[in-house]
């Protein structure tokens, strides 16, 4: 009888143990997917990759998404001051 529950107690460790290593290697694998990402994006504007940078680049994107959401209420104007907006904070960052 104590045969039988040690293989039931030994299958179910075996089995978490299973779990726990494949969820190690699923996040190992994405931080450094996220970290590939980032350096090719960096790589591809050429500029280096900083928090501050990141968080220009960050502002930038919103700027220019503001002045989709202005051109889809049909505000031409401000799509236009949006766009200038983005552009030039995007301007600061790629040479």
């Amino acid at each position: 009888m104590d045969d039988a529950f040690a293989f039931i107690g030994n299958a179910f460790g075996e089995f978490i143990r299973f779990i726990v290593d494949g969820l190690i290697g699923f996040f190992a694998n994405i931080g450094e997917a996220a970290r590939s990402f980032m350096q090719g994006l960096s790589g591809s504007l050429g500029i280096p990759l900083t928090l501050i940078n990141l968080v220009v680049l960050v502002i930038g994107l919103w700027l220019l998404w503001k002045g989709l959401a202005a051109l889809m209420r049909r505000a031409l104007v401000a799509t236009l001051i949006w766009w200038l907006l983005g552009v030039t904070v995007l301007s600061w960052l790629i040479n």
